[in-house]
């Protein structure tokens, strides 16, 4: 035999004292937050205090909620946790997540999200950027989401909600239950390829749309997708020097080229839109002037830019919005007054304007803003955000000083399903946030949309083509829950955004 057993005694021994080192260090990596003084849950050799990705799988932003629970339970105000060896600052207290969001943000600037511009380009985009190169992107982008640029946009959405009302009629008549979100991608898929590449999708039509197929491959992660990103993210230089990626080939090759060709017909054949894209295009040709805001470091958006960001907002816009109008109408299926009350606003509102959606008509809809800020805190989509310490931070009133490089996570859904915060917290209700009692409640502690200089820069696109769809849908129709919908709902662990297993299913009636 050419293996003898002394050698392969030998490489036993190797592989052993390997794994006996590589424990070791993992054990060594997991002090660190006590030699800091600073309160930590006890991880686990590999993961940390995140959940073996490969069995038993929970959703994140669901293990997060846990450790916020576990920590408040104890009168932390923060802690300590270990993503694998990544030391990671977890913060129970809205004064320390204000202090982290926006008073010393300086000290935040970074997501800590792992990106590759050299080899995944897409990846690239204004979410995950950070430092100097994100404030340049920031600023040229910030004045294509004014009031006014969305209310120049708002024709091509309503152009979307003709395909949904139809859509909804045909569905009422057959008496079938509806999967609601599956519904509502489609026309955010219409309206986010409308608005961002000027491309008429029509999903009502096309079952297998592209754009539907290539959005839901984004957002759809596997147990070694998974670790691929607790590597990237816990080992970001090595992920890059290794050329690791994020997006599929397949979904970076169709993206470019829509981008491409939109781009090129564009400027050959002389043809502007009133959309997202023109904006990217006349920023790109440095043609918007600083009287309309757009000042910024005289650098015109490559192609490659352009592309990241119109991905970005496609992804970010049909997704989260599509998840909000979904949640919204199975809260107001399960409560049928509400619905009522929603309806009747909609309209009285619509009354005013020849019962045409319009953008006046559908900032004046309070009530229905009311609804879908609760839904936004009983369902964020985004279930606990990042920042990364980009400079070393003494936290005040401590000696501990947060160490550069250090992530930082603020568990949205813990702080949504606060007691303190929000009394009866599982329970629906839209009043929570009348004028009145989100004056009297910690600006920190509702947080769809993230605060500070890094909040999420869609919001107002965001609500207004979910209020459009909302409209669109409750003008006419009544809206049940069907027994086909798993009640109670139990979170997806396949999903970056929450979503639920088995999907919403409801009935609709027409009205």
């Amino acid at each position: 035999m050419l293996v003898t057993e002394s050698l392969v005694k030998d490489l036993l021994g190797v592989v052993v004292a390997l794994v006996v080192m590589l424990v070791a260090y993992f054990k060594w990596r997991h002090q660190y937050w006590n030699k800091k003084n600073l309160p930590y849950l006890q991880p686990s050799v590999p993961f940390g205090n995140l959940t073996n990705p490969f069995y038993k799988r929970e959703n994140l932003g669901v293990t997060m909620f846990n450790l916020y629970k576990e920590m408040k339970g104890m009168g932390w105000k923060h802690g300590g946790i270990f993503f694998l060896t990544r030391p990671v600052y977890f913060i129970i207290e809205p004064d320390y997540v204000r202090n982290v969001m926006s008073r010393d943000f300086q000290h935040f600037v970074d997501r800590g999200f792992y990106y590759n511009e050299e080899d995944d380009p897409i990846s690239a985009h204004l979410l995950a950027i950070g430092g100097q190169k994100w404030r340049n992107l920031r600023m040229k982008l910030t004045p294509t989401f004014t009031s006014g640029k969305m209310k120049m946009m708002f024709p091509t959405v309503v152009e979307c909600e003709d395909g949904l009302e139809k859509r909804i009629e045909e569905e009422s008549l057959t008496n079938e239950p509806i999967n609601i979100k599956e519904l509502l991608a489609r026309f955010t898929t219409d309206v986010i390829g409308s608005c961002a590449f000027g491309l008429n999708c029509d999903t009502f039509s096309d079952e297998n749309s592209p754009f539907r197929l290539y959005g839901q491959k984004l957002l759809t992660v596997s147990g070694a997708e998974m670790f691929k990103r607790l590597i990237a993210l816990n080992f970001p230089d090595l992920a890059r020097s290794l050329a690791l990626t994020l997006t599929p080939k397949d979904v970076e090759k169709f993206f470019t080229k829509i981008v491409t060709d939109t781009i090129n017909h564009r400027e050959k054949n002389g043809v502007t839109r009133k959309d997202f894209m023109q904006l990217l295009i006349d920023l790109k040709n440095n043609k918007l002037a600083e009287e309309d805001g757009y000042k910024h470091d005289g650098k015109t958006l490559t192609l490659e830019e352009i592309t990241a960001q119109s991905v970005l907002f496609f992804l970010a816009g049909f997704e989260t919005s599509s998840t909000t109008m979904a949640f919204a109408l199975y809260e107001l299926s399960k409560h049928q007054h509400i619905q009522n009350q929603v309806r009747h606003e909609i309209n009285t509102v619509l009354g005013k304007h020849d019962n045409k959606i319009t953008y006046e008509a559908i900032q004046e809809m309070k009530y229905m803003d009311q609804v879908i800020d609760e839904t936004l805190r009983k369902y964020p989509p985004v279930s606990f955000l990042t920042r990364e310490c980009v400079r070393d931070y003494k936290l005040p009133d401590d000696d501990i000083v947060i160490e550069k490089g250090t992530m930082v996570v603020i568990p949205t859904l813990g702080l949504h399903y606060d007691e303190d915060y929000f009394p009866d917290a599982e329970k629906f209700d839209p009043e929570r946030f009348s004028e009145e009692n989100k004056n009297s409640r910690h600006r920190y502690v509702h947080l769809p949309f993230g605060e500070g200089p890094r909040m999420c820069i869609g919001m107002r696109f965001g609500i207004m083509q979910s209020k459009v769809g909302l409209a669109a849908l409750l003008r006419s129709h009544r809206f049940t829950v069907n027994a086909k919908t798993q009640e109670p709902l139990r979170w997806s662990a396949d999903s970056l955004v929450l979503a639920v297993k088995g999907d919403i299913w409801l009935n609709a009636q027409k009205v």
